[in-house]
């Protein structure tokens, strides 16, 4: 008997599960579907942020934010210095303007 989970999860998992006397089974996946696996966390843990608004649930979006951007090979600064641009460009989320509709 066990549980099935069918997801992607951090690198430290199956050796707790091991420590809990439990046998995880694992597999590695390939790059398409390590690139699809990271979608779906982000939108797991997103999900878990938005039903708890816990920073450490925050922390887990940006860990597969992370690991995301080094799948596709951008570094920290890049990813900074785009965000920085884009900020720059249209600005922030600061005044909380929420746009109801554009008139004609």
């Amino acid at each position: 008997m066990g549980r099935e989970y069918d997801k992607l999860v951090r690198d430290g998992i199956p050796e707790r599960i091991e420590r809990n006397g439990e046998t995880p089974v694992v597999h590695t996946a390939d790059d398409e579907e390590y690139e699809q696996r990271l979608l779906e966390k982000l939108d797991e843990e997103v999900a878990e942020f938005r039903d708890g608004t816990e920073m450490a649930e925050l922390a887990d979006v940006l860990e597969v934010i992370h690991a995301i951007r080094e799948h596709h090979g951008v570094s920290a600064d890049r990813l900074s210095t785009l965000r920085s641009e884009k900020a720059s460009e249209r600005g922030r989320f600061e005044d909380r303007i929420v746009l109801e509709r554009v008139e004609t």
